[in-house]
């Protein structure tokens, strides 16, 4: 199983698209697990709307900064992470 691990902060705007062309290339057991930093846009709104199993959102609701986010979608990755 491959894990993909992202950190977003106020990405709303592009993460639709990089979600669509991650998810196009991976297995149907593999999953992206995405750590949001407590975005004040609509990125949770624009993951959870793509309804895609595969995917995981860890939420914060205060900004942890750079490092801790990918730090924590690696810890909950299942899978080989890339």
């Amino acid at each position: 199983m491959i894990s993909v691990c992202m950190a977003t902060y106020n990405g709303g705007k592009f993460i639709r698209e990089q979600l669509e062309s991650i998810l196009s290339q991976l297995s149907s057991d593999a999953e992206i697990v995405i750590a949001d930093d407590g975005s004040a846009d609509d990125s949770r709104a624009v993951v959870n709307s793509t309804g895609d199993a595969r995917i995981r959102l860890l939420r914060a609701d205060m900004l942890l900064g750079v490092i801790y986010p990918f730090y924590r979608a690696l810890q909950a990755a299942t899978g080989a992470t890339t």
